[in-house]
């Protein structure tokens, strides 16, 4: 059971195999094992490549059975049609276009493998693309918002600036009026007098403006601290809503390029692998050597390919043999004087009754 179902994989003619040695039929054999396992090989490589595009197990495995059936069908036919011939180097350019196919198709196929792989590696990488991602983003987004929390800022400040400034006007106003009174300033007389007075109402007056400049500085500064904790929450916000996007950085291209960043041998080798898989069904045909199902199958194609040159050429003498006939026949009966007069007397009576016509054909004119 299994043998007639590798023979069915490797394209070669059952009932011509029937009648070979049993070392022929092996060959046969192993060649329809290598289609098959390649196609096993292609289902489970475009399964999983379409697994991390999708991230869904039934549209990966559909599409990987048809892949594999297609690379099955792909490889059966070109084994099958391969032709043992004289020069290894005409098998070779019949399956060049096949081969090139095979390169292509092993670059594609072993990528996902080689990440799922080096997937604990690639994690690795793209953990600290993510960090660094992260750290650009919060970085772009406070610059965004600069402009308006450094005004802030500044607006706080030159509020905080000016109390402070008053702030130091009425205390040395008050320094200035208790020198005065204790007399070791200003008139160095002891007692308050009239300088002292005059003095202390200067300080009384600026603390009446530095209340008031405190009370409408320090409104204005708890605006602008609302405003500044409103700006931060929307940066907060902006940061927070663009991390999904950062935290979802793992699609097959991402990883693909943090797979170019590790070493490149290893992938460099496991795509070999894929190549040498790809290509197997191809070397294992064209490696076999000449055997008896090759002589068989020419002897028949040969067979046939007479018999269809025999048709051809005995169906182009019968033509050429017929008209040959046919040309003579028309000549004999152009030389009969009988058949001769018979056609004259027929032309002259279709030619009187075309005169006649015509002449009636005049008279309902007129």
């Amino acid at each position: 059971m299994l043998k007639q179902f590798f023979i069915l994989c490797s394209g070669a003619d059952k009932d011509l195999l029937e009648n070979c040695s049993e070392g022929e039929q092996t060959k046969f054999v192993g060649i329809g094992a290598t289609v098959f396992f390649t196609a096993v090989m292609a289902f489970v490589a475009s399964a999983y490549a379409l697994f991390t595009v999708f991230d869904n197990v039934y549209p990966a495995v559909a599409f990987g059975l048809v892949w594999s059936l297609l690379i099955f069908n792909l490889d059966r036919f070109i084994v099958s049609t391969i032709r043992k011939r004289e020069k290894k180097s005409s098998e070779l350019l019949q399956a060049l276009p096949r081969i090139i196919l095979a390169v292509i198709i092993a670059i594609v196929i072993s990528k996902p493998l080689e990440i799922k792989i080096f997937e604990k590696e690639i994690n690795t990488v793209l953990l600290k693309e993510k960090n660094a991602m992260a750290l650009a983003n919060k970085k772009e987004v406070a610059t965004y918002f600069k402009s308006d929390l450094d005004k802030n800022k500044t607006d706080i400040a030159a509020l905080k600036s000016e109390i402070s400034t008053k702030e130091k006007e009425v205390n040395t106003l008050y320094e200035t009026y208790i020198t005065e009174a204790e007399g070791t300033a200003g008139t160095k007389k002891l007692g308050k007098g009239p300088v002292f007075k005059e003095k202390i109402a200067k300080h009384d007056l600026a603390k009446k403006e530095l209340d008031s400049l405190q009370k409408k500085n320090l409104a204005k500064i708890a605006e602008l601290d609302k405003t500044a904790a409103t700006l931060q929450t929307d940066l907060d916000k902006k940061v927070s809503e663009t991390q999904p996007i950062i935290d979802g950085f793992d699609g097959l291209m991402a990883r693909i390029n943090a797979l170019n960043k590790l070493p490149w041998a290893p992938s460099f080798f496991i795509m070999l692998l894929f190549l040498a898989i790809e290509t197997s069904p191809i070397i294992a045909k064209l490696l076999s050597p000449k055997g008896e199902y090759d002589f068989k199958l020419e002897d028949l194609e040969t067979a046939l390919k007479a018999t269809i040159e025999q048709d051809k050429y005995q169906r182009n003498l019968l033509v050429k043999t017929s008209a040959q006939m046919h040309d003579k026949v028309y000549q004999d009966i152009a030389q009969d004087k009988k058949l001769y007069d018979l056609q004259r007397q027929k032309a002259t009576e279709l030619l009187e009754l075309q005169a006649a016509n015509f002449v009636e054909k005049q008279k309902r004119t007129l």
